[in-house]
């Protein structure tokens, strides 16, 4: 599956093309991580061989990926620049945060309620945007378009995410299961048709 494909299963459609271009620039090793309760994303510097990393939280809705993942590029793009001079979330990190959310707002992937909020976080970014409580709130109402059903119910192909925070596509019916494609590692398993799945209504 294509770079960008891919992100578009987690983020708006129209961001994943400029997110996978910076993947790209930045030669930065992306990974879509099972959910974690202390953090929705990380950022690793370069160290020894290794180039910058970022990991997101997979069980994000659309719009909390993507400004969790703008996040983290804010912090690469920080180290780029001055290393481990400044304070993490310093003004210098606030400023790459502001420049790089800006294509987003241009191209108005955020819902109207999103957008006002991300405007407002912007005139001063905290150090996660989950303790803005105001982009919070707006961010958390859209976690209500998320509904669980059957996995029989769901048409072919459609991406659904199972209670471990893992994202599949739906495949074919072999007999009495469904094969289903993880999204996480590439590898197939097979479904009890009443499983029970979470689909995002992105």
């Amino acid at each position: 599956m294509e770079k960008t494909d891919l992100l578009a299963q987690y983020m708006p459609a129209a961001a994943a093309p400029v997110i996978a271009k910076w993947i790209d620039y930045f030669q930065c090793e992306f990974k879509i991580s099972k959910s974690r309760s202390t953090k929705l994303g990380d950022y690793r510097h370069p160290f020894r061989n290794e180039g910058h990393k970022i990991s997101v939280n997979n069980n994000l809705n659309p719009y909390a990926f993507l400004v969790t993942t703008v996040h983290e590029f804010a912090h690469l793009l920080t180290w780029n620049d001055h290393k481990n001079k400044v304070k993490p979330h310093g003004e210098e990190w606030k400023h790459n945060f502001k420049r790089m959310m800006n294509p987003f707002l241009e191209q108005q992937v955020f819902p109207e309620d999103i957008r006002q909020a991300v405007v407002s976080y912007l005139s001063n970014p905290s150090a996660a945007s989950c303790t803005d409580l105001k982009l919070s709130r707006a961010l958390k109402q859209h976690d209500q378009l998320i509904t669980k059903t059957h996995l029989e119910e769901l048409p072919l192909h459609t991406i659904f995410t199972i209670k471990d925070g893992r994202k599949f596509r739906k495949g074919e019916r072999l007999r009495k299961r469904y094969r289903c494609e993880c999204l996480d590692n590439g590898k197939i398993y097979l479904f009890n048709p009443l499983a029970e799945v979470v689909v995002s209504g992105q």
